[in-house]
């Protein structure tokens, strides 16, 4: 053999002498069926330990373990009980599988490794990862391998062909086992040297408890060692005691026999560790055998050492406590031998981030934060970066409700760790790279020095990526989001400097929030929204964020997870627990500036979200009435309306109801406590409310007087309600109609004559409405572009409508100025006034009846177009069919085009000219055109075939394709008519929107309003332009008192959702598993208390027979204390001799 670099023995380097020990590898390929293969490794007993472990990671590529059982147990063939069959079959298979750990067994087709080999066998067989392996390593030593021979005249890349040997043993002599892959022989070292192999294992096992692995999370942690004990002889007291010397913690399975069942009956009583006790149990366990005085006290003396550790000893019956799992028993094994050494929060980290890495939670709540440890922030700050990314969100409560403070622990640093952290398959990683892929390629194109890369292997997105995605997914809802302007000078195009990466989070719970709803992890996210501000808002923002995630994959995961997301329920439950409560505050909320989400509102963002259920909340559609009626009273009859609006002077009647005017402020002292009640319900009631009016108001009103304020209060409040511009709109657009009827049937002269007064009138209306919508597209609060604005503009249909209403409009008046296309203007009028009668359907959509229906029909079309492409497959064939047989030498083209198409169409609603087709009826002399050589005749052969296919095309049609039409329409009709209500509130929004920010007067009159905000962009340039919008800017201390109140709803709400889970079905079922397994473990500890009592009891009777032991001995020795000292002397060596000779004389009566 050479150093680890050199070949096996037999080789012509074999004898070549290394700086380092000698090793030599090789493969070995098993015999019988399967053709099973190895790996091994002959190494010395003294061999380093490091130079094994990177042998197994870099040559043998195994991977880095993070959890390492070391068995220890009985290795000669014994009959193993079901219980522990399963336990180590199903237990610490399974708990290698989960946790990634490695297994040091014998390696030996014999006693307990035979088993795990089996156990492993089945595992690989029924696996299909190939990355969730288990690593089982057999440490043997090759004085106890049978066909030694073939392994010690093993060669470099030669295979050992290793025979099967079910037989298991050949005496002292044990074979390979063929289920295990990696073997670590060890050579046999000289006699008193000791047991090379126990050495080798405890060096081996003390190394790797010295390395750190990565497992779990950002942070590395120590490789924790587990020593499992099952059954055992004596002399495997020798291989414990030297393993709890090198502080190595165990985990003893009671009930599986030998050693494991004598340590777990004398852990309780170390004080009574006496050898006639240790015999006793040595009897009961191992009744065969007969054991000598000297190795009984030798014994005694490893069990008194081994019980003087009981934090590293851990005993677990799986018979009597079967419910925990065997990962659950190891992870407490390990936090109780870290317990024992110490109270510093820093000594459990390892074990707590084990935890983390395996999702107990529960025990570190019973075992690790238990209150026996002081918790800082700054200590849980690694492992509450562990629990983010690895998606664990019942730990990171944990951590808040133990002392971990978010806001110290996010920094932009930290942020930008986690988006980095997120799987590379996942669409948030495609899409950050490729936003940073568009970022590094407009740089290079504008020649800007480019940042530096992070290392290879690690992301190269950061924040900035992420403010961007998240601008295209919110919109001006995350406008500026990390991002920060260094100085009065900005950076050149615009940019902003990055953001100070050491720098907290200013809101760190919505940080967190966004986070984990790009990595569609909501069970996190939901907490994360419990714990923020802002809840209505922060809902909203996670609906727009799914539904535009789901547009970019439509995958079948996405699409779960999306239906799974219930962020709109959210929004919806607590929004209803704020209107319940308040409903000022509750409309207030629903139009106050968030300042978490860039002053953007709760229905700016419901709307970019598309939530139509929140739209429909009785809530919401209150406040949209309040604001549809202004200062009217709701409910008011539209004939009073419609008279005020004919007759403006009734407005000063009682005709229509208004609210109470408040009563004018005279001083400025109840304008400097803006967060007092009355001044909070003026701010939050009024629909147009502003504290800048709230200052204006008195010196208005003192100037004017008070009548003077009357008439233009009550002018104001009739004349700027919605639901007055509505009707307006509405009365004009009939008259509109009315005029282009007239002009169209009647005044439409040609150009001598024309246009007439009319007409022109005509054109001035339409003018009116293309200032309207010029300035609803581009005269917009929106701080964006216009290529923007027109895209937003264009995004409605009915907009698309009044775009193409325009257009015709345009190109009919510019034909009829043009005596040769008159008719054609005339033509393309008429189209367009259709497209304006059509334009009536929006009106009419705010009606509560005719507004649902609207919508059904909507979508009823879509129905009728995939009708139409059934119908137009039959038209074709049928048609072509026909004119094919019926007139195959009639080559024009335009009644081609009308017997294929035309005239098929024409036969579905029964206009079916048999004189053409039957051939009893036809006669081409009768009619004046024809004759019977003119193309236009019918052909009459295959005459039959012609009525066939009229038959049968009628039936298909008229039968067939109707009906299923009519089905599809009943089908869509009770479908949407259970959504159409929701879709209908909707619309109401959209339409209450629109004209809540139109002008008080209709075309053409809106002219005049055009003309008034044109002066006042002029001549006010710093007030503001237009009318308020359904936004709200609250004074400081009023917009605080509303977040506080927000929160405080949110968690009435919270505890309403615990309260429904607590009193599920489900829940309750789970109670009352758990109570029946707590009963079941109250059962099990009496009948440890009965073994306790029984044991006492033993040793009360064992103390009884020794103090009677003691007494005649007591008493020979006072009768005989006058004599002398040195023939008592004798006496005494005499006797000390003869129980040497005799040792049962010398020992007390054992207790039966």
């Amino acid at each position: 053999m050479q150093d680890a670099g050199g070949t096996c023995p037999g080789s012509p380097a074999a004898t070549a002498v290394g700086s380092g020990p000698s090793l030599c590898r090789g493969e070995i390929e098993f015999g019988g069926s399967g053709k099973k293969h190895g790996k091994f490794v002959k190494v010395p007993s003294n061999v380093a330990p490091s130079v094994l472990f990177n042998l197994l990671l870099a040559e043998w590529h195994l991977p880095t373990p993070n959890l390492v059982v070391s068995l220890v147990g009985e290795e000669r063939s014994f009959a193993m009980k079901s219980w522990l069959r399963d336990v180590l079959r199903k237990g610490l298979v399974k708990a290698a599988q989960s946790t990634g750990a490695w297994i040091l067994t014998s390696g030996l087709r014999v006693g307990l490794a035979r088993y795990i080999g089996q156990a492993v066998r089945d595992h690989s067989l029924a696996s299909t990862s190939t990355r969730a392996r288990v690593v089982a390593i057999g440490l043997a030593s090759l004085g106890r391998v049978l066909h030694r021979q073939l392994l010690d005249d093993a060669r470099e890349h030669s295979p050992v062909h290793y025979p099967a040997d079910e037989g298991g043993s050949q005496g002292p002599l044990c074979s390979l086992d063929n289920n295990q892959a990696h073997f670590i022989l060890v050579e046999p070292g000289p006699p008193e040297e000791g047991d090379g192999l126990t050495e080798l294992r405890l060096r081996l096992e003390k190394h790797i408890s010295e390395q750190r692995t990565g497992y779990g999370g950002t942070s590395s942690i120590e490789i924790p060692v587990l020593c499992l004990l099952v059954n055992g002889d004596p002399s495997t007291l020798e291989r414990i005691s030297r393993a709890v010397d090198h502080a190595a913690p165990w985990l003893i399975l009671a009930g599986s026999g030998g050693i494991a069942d004598v340590l777990a009956a004398l852990m309780n009583q170390p004080h009574l560790l006496v050898p006639q006790v240790a015999e006793k149990q040595f009897k009961e366990k191992f009744p065969g055998e007969h054991f000598c005085w000297e190795d009984i006290v030798h014994w005694t003396e490893l069990l008194q050492n081994i019980t003087a550790h009981p934090h590293l000893l851990t005993v677990h019956d799986f018979e009597q406590e079967g419910s925990e799992e065997l990962d659950t028993v190891i992870l407490k094994a390990l936090v109780k031998a870290c317990k024992s050494h110490s109270q510093e929060a820093q000594d459990y980290l390892d074990e707590l981030k084990l935890a983390v890495a395996w999702d107990r939670v529960d025990i570190a709540k019973s075992e690790i934060f238990n209150g026996d440890v002081e918790w800082k922030s700054c200590d849980l700050e690694e492992v509450m970066m562990d629990a983010l990314v690895s998606d664990k969100p019942e730990f990171v409560r944990l951590f808040v409700d133990n002392g971990a403070d978010v806001g110290d622990f996010l920094t932009y640093g930290r942020l930008q760790q986690l988006y980095r952290a997120a799987p590379p398959k996942s669409l948030l990683f495609d899409l950050l790279q490729r936003k940073h892929e568009e970022g590094r390629l407009t740089l290079a194109g504008l020649g800007t020095p480019q940042a530096r890369e992070p290392p290879v292997g690690l992301p190269a997105f950061s924040l900035h990526e992420v403010s961007r995605l998240l601008k295209d997914f919110l919109h001006d809802a995350c406008r500026g989001l990390y991002q920060e302007e260094r100085g009065p000078a900005r950076r050149p195009e615009g940019r902003k400097w990055p953001l100070d990466l050491s720098r907290r989070s200013e809101n760190p719970w919505r940080d967190l929030f966004l986070w984990a709803v790009l990595q569609n992890r909501h069970e996190m996210a939901t907490y994360f929204w419990a714990m923020g501000q802002e809840g209505v808002a922060a809902a909203l923002a996670a609906c727009k964020i799914l539904r535009e995630m789901s547009h970019l994959e439509t995958g079948a995961e996405v699409t779960r997870t999306v239906s799974e997301a219930k962020y709109e329920q959210l929004a919806l439950g607590l929004f209803s627990e704020c209107y319940s409560n308040s409903e000022d505050r509750a409309f207030a909320l629903l139009v106050r500036r968030n300042r978490c989400w860039s002053r953007t509102t709760c229905l700016h963002l419901a709307t970019e979200a598309d939530t139509k259920a929140f739209f429909a909340h009785d809530g919401v559609q209150a406040f949209l009435t309040r604001i549809w009626w202004g200062d009217m009273a709701s409910g008011t009859p539209i004939l009073r309306l419609l008279c005020a609006f004919l007759c403006p002077a009734l407005i000063y009647t009682n005709l229509i109801t208004f609210s109470e005017e408040t009563p004018p402020r005279t001083g400025p002292r109840d304008l400097q406590e803006l967060d007092s009640l009355d001044s909070e319900k003026s701010l939050l009631c009024g629909p147009g409310s502003r504290p800048e009016d709230l200052a204006e108001a008195p010196g208005a009103k003192s100037d004017q007087g008070p009548r003077a304020a009357f008439l233009l209060t009550r002018w104001r409040m009739f004349w700027g309600a919605p639901v007055t511009v509505f009707l307006g709109n509405v009365v004009m657009y009939f008259a509109f109609l009315f005029l282009f009827t007239y002009v169209l049937l009647v005044d439409f002269r040609p150009p001598p004559q024309g246009p007439s007064g009319p007409e022109v009138t005509l054109y001035f209306w339409v003018f009116t409405l293309v200032l309207e919508e010029i300035r609803q597209g581009f005269f917009t609060n929106e701080d964006t572009h216009l290529v923007k604005k027109f895209t937003l503009y264009v995004e409605d249909n009915w907009n698309k409508c009044d775009m193409v209403a325009i257009f015709l409009f345009i190109v009919g008046v510019t034909c009829r100025m043009v005596p040769s296309v008159f008719e054609a203007g005339r033509t393309v009028l008429a189209v367009d006034f259709m497209v304006f009668t059509l334009r009536l359907i929006h009106i009419f959509a705010i009606h509560k009846q005719l507004g649902p229906k609207i919508i059904i029909v909507e979508r009823m079309m879509k129905d009728v177009f995939f009708f139409l492409f059934f119908l137009s497959v039959w038209l074709v064939a049928y048609g072509v069919t026909t004119q094919a047989l019926l007139h195959p030498h009639d080559g024009r083209l335009e009644w081609v085009f009308r017997r294929v198409l035309y005239r098929p169409y024409l036969q579905i609603f029964g206009q079916i000219p048999l004189d053409e087709i039957d051939e009893s009826r036809v006669n081409c002399s009768l009619h004046p055109r024809l004759h019977e050589g003119s193309p236009s005749c019918p052909n009459l052969y295959a005459n039959w075939l012609v009525i066939l296919l009229l038959v049968t095309f009628l039936l298909v049609t008229n039968v067939l394709l109707m009906n299923l039409l009519i089905a599809m329409f009943s089908y869509t009709f009770q479908v949407v008519q259970g959504n159409a209500d929701m879709f209908w509130k909707f619309q109401r929004y959209h339409l209450i929107v629109e004209y809540h920010e139109r002008p008080a007067l209709a075309p053409p009159f809106i002219l005049l309003s055009h003309l008034s905000l044109v002066i006042k962009r002029v001549f006010q340039k710093g007030a503001e332009q237009k009318r308020v919008h359904l936004e709200r800017d609250l004074p400081e201390p009023l917009d605080q008192k509303m977040v506080t109140w927000e929160a405080v709803q949110k968690e009435n709400y919270l505890s309403k959702l615990e309260k429904q889970r607590k009193d599920s079905k489900e829940e309750v079922l789970r109670k009352t598993a758990h109570r029946v397994d707590s009963v079941a473990q109250y059962l099990g500890g009496l009948r440890e208390q009965e073994k306790r009592i029984k044991r006492l009891e033993s040793q009360i009777n064992y103390c009884t027979v020794l103090l009677s032991s003691m007494a005649p001995s007591s008493t020979s020795w006072n009768s005989q204390n006058f004599k002398g000292g040195h023939q008592q002397a004798s006496a005494d060596h005499r006797g000390g001799a003869d129980s040497r000779k005799h040792p049962e004389a010398g020992r007390p009566l054992s207790d039966t």
